[in-house]
């Protein structure tokens, strides 16, 4: 019988996007919070106001879906924001149901949403938690406009923020599971997250030479990615405030030297013995138990890439020995109009249209079906529209599956409800699942349907199952149509300006190299921007090579852009590695290797371009 794998392999890329699921241990920690995260709702419940339970619900069940892994200060953005824009979002409802009478609106109140969707759709492509900050906008206002609850319109934003308020607080406040002891527990997550990093350069060294070294250079670029976000989030101090986090911070750029290094022998391709992986292995343990390395083995200096490993593996033991007393430097944040200026770009206004139109036409839809409960119909949409859950007919198929179990499983649950308690248990039941279920977007459907419904019936509303289901069919049929209309402009804006986004990082990238080798820093800063805006586009190619051919053939060839990009960023950094003293010269071979690439690069991309 073959494997899900084996048969996705056989299937088009747009159906097997279906089956594929992320797979990892179950975070037990999240796993918690979301169960705990009903206290507000049964609170409400037991001082018999049950509706004022529910915008507390609904704020930690949103807030639940945004709880990744990660650490303390990086959840703060990644709850916080979106929380704050929920809560405006659900007063605003409020405010337009007045201003529109309350009554039926096929024309002013589609408009208004469709105005709303052109905006937050467009902010919500420059970036995740402008994404989440987005999606929960626009529910929100759906819900404070057509979800009948007695409690006034602040009143209603204050228990939604209380609930995702909750939820960040117990983030904040419970140990991850399996932290070390040593050092404080707030750097628990900071600390895997560099950690992880000296895994991955371990890893890619003990690939080089073999098939999996590409896969181990990615994998040390995500697991860079994960440690910056980590240690960027929002401080109340502007620098690090305290020994251990300084301490973190150096440790995490002395990796810098030696994921260059490491990355210049996978380029290199030549097999490594065992011996050398020990090195950064230590230094991982070290970190996670917040002490020194001790000695290190140092690699046998025989070429330009093993010299470069020794003296990297060199700084770190000396940043890992001696306490930091340097502040550690600050990523750069965007500015507003650098966000401004992506929200109107041709990716922006392309996606913030057609999720304009969506709100609009589903509004009209629901407007034109019913009066009264016509909220689930936009609201499903606005979820559906949003591309960071997957390509479109993927998540069309698992929106309509995933409804149909979650309606099936209330349906037979609600038959023996005889009071408000069970279905404070269902809430709960769903907020521990949901970190789980969010590995699959039909999963996470049936769990969050499941949830939602108890909630509708708390608020004094019919539970109407099959309705919700119908509703949710139709909003997956006008989220179908709408993301295949032919709407002005050409398509695959997104994919085409995320590899214009990563060719700029590689061109400067490889000017600093060329121009200012002693800038280790900058070189650093230019190198991380390169590989992550490489990533971010091989993630925009794969979603739109998931979609159905008509769609994914607006991005034919980009594939061909992204590899000729990621050969020539390696080449670069082996290149810095060459140039790693002022008076080495760089070798005929290597600059015979960048000239090809520049112009393989070039040709590729006059491919997409035309």
């Amino acid at each position: 019988m073959p494997t899900p794998s084996l048969l996705a392999g056989r299937l088009p890329p747009w159906l097997a996007h279906v089956l594929r699921a992320q797979r990892g241990p179950v975070p037990w920690n999240a796993v918690l919070r979301g169960a705990l995260a009903a206290l507000p709702l049964l609170v409400s419940v037991l001082a018999e106001r049950p509706t004022a339970g529910v915008p507390a619900a609904l704020g930690a069940m949103l807030a639940g879906i945004n709880d990744r892994p990660g650490s303390r200060r990086s959840s703060v953005a990644r709850l916080g924001f979106p929380a704050m824009a929920g809560a405006a979002g659900l007063l605003l409802g409020t405010v337009i149901t007045a201003a529109v009478g309350g009554g039926r609106s096929l024309v002013l109140l589609p408009l208004l949403f469709g105005l709303l969707g052109l905006v937050a759709g467009a902010v919500s492509s420059t970036g995740p938690v402008a994404s989440a900050c987005g999606t929960q906008v626009l529910v929100t206002v759906v819900i404070g406009a057509g979800m009948p609850l007695p409690e006034p319109g602040p009143v209603r934003a204050l228990l939604f923020l209380a609930g995702a308020g909750w939820l960040l607080l117990l983030r904040l406040v419970l140990p991850s599971p399996g932290s070390i002891g040593s050092g404080p527990y707030r750097l628990d997550g900071e600390r895997e997250a560099v950690a992880a990093v000296y895994e991955a350069v371990a890893g890619l060294l003990r690939a080089t030479g073999g098939p999996r070294a590409r896969a181990g250079r990615a994998a040390l670029s995500a697991a860079l990615d994960q440690a910056q976000d980590a240690l960027s989030g929002p401080r109340l101090r502007r620098y690090a405030s305290s020994a251990a986090e300084r301490r973190l911070h150096a440790q995490y750029a002395a990796a810098f030297p030696l994921a260059e290094a490491a990355t210049a022998l996978a380029w290199a391709g030549a097999p490594l013995p065992d011996r050398i992986v020990e090195g950064p292995r230590r230094l991982a343990a070290a970190v996670r138990i917040g002490g020194p390395c001790g000695p290190l083995a140092a690699p046998a200096r025989t070429d330009a890439g093993l010299r470069a490993l020794d003296d990297a593996l060199l700084r770190a033991a000396a940043a890992f020995d001696r306490p930091a007393s340097a502040p550690p430097g600050r990523r750069g944040a965007r500015s507003y109009a650098s966000v401004l200026r992506r929200a109107w770009s041709a990716a922006g206004r392309e996606y913030g249209l057609r999720v304009g139109v969506c709100c609009a036409t589903s509004t009209v839809v629901a407007q034109w079906l019913h009066h009264d409960h016509w909220y689930w119909l936009p609201a499903t949409t606005v979820f559906l529209v949003k591309p960071d859950l997957g390509p479109l007919v993927s998540r069309v198929v698992c929106r309509a599956v995933g409804t149909v179990v979650g309606a099936a499983v209330f349906g037979g649950a609600a038959l023996l409800a005889s009071s408000p308690y069970p279905l404070v248990a269902a809430v709960a039941l769903c907020g521990a699942l949901l970190p789980v279920a969010t590995r699959h977007f039909a999963v996470q459907t049936a769990v969050v349907t499941v949830l939602v419904l108890s909630l509708v019936v708390l608020g004094g509303e019919p539970p109407a199952s099959w309705g919700r289901v119908v509703e949710s069919l139709l909003a997956c049929a006008t989220v179908l149509l709408v993301g295949h209309l032919p709407l002005p402009g050409r398509r695959g804006h997104a994919v085409r300006a995320a590899l214009d986004t990563a060719v700029g990082a590689a061109h400067r990238y490889l000017g600093h190299v060329l121009e200012a080798r002693q800038d280790h820093d900058g070189r650093a800063a230019l190198r991380r921007d390169a590989y992550r805006s490489l990533a971010a586009a091989r993630a925009a190619i794969e979603l739109s090579a998931a979609e159905l051919p008509p769609v994914a053939r607006h991005s034919a060839g980009s594939e061909g852009v992204a590899s000729a990009l990621e050969r020539l960023i390696d080449t670069t950094t082996a290149c810095a590695v060459q140039l790693e003293h002022p008076a080495d010269e760089l070798p005929s071979p290597h600059s015979e290797l960048l000239a090809a690439h520049l112009s393989e690069l070039d040709r590729a991309w006059a491919v997409p371009a035309r």
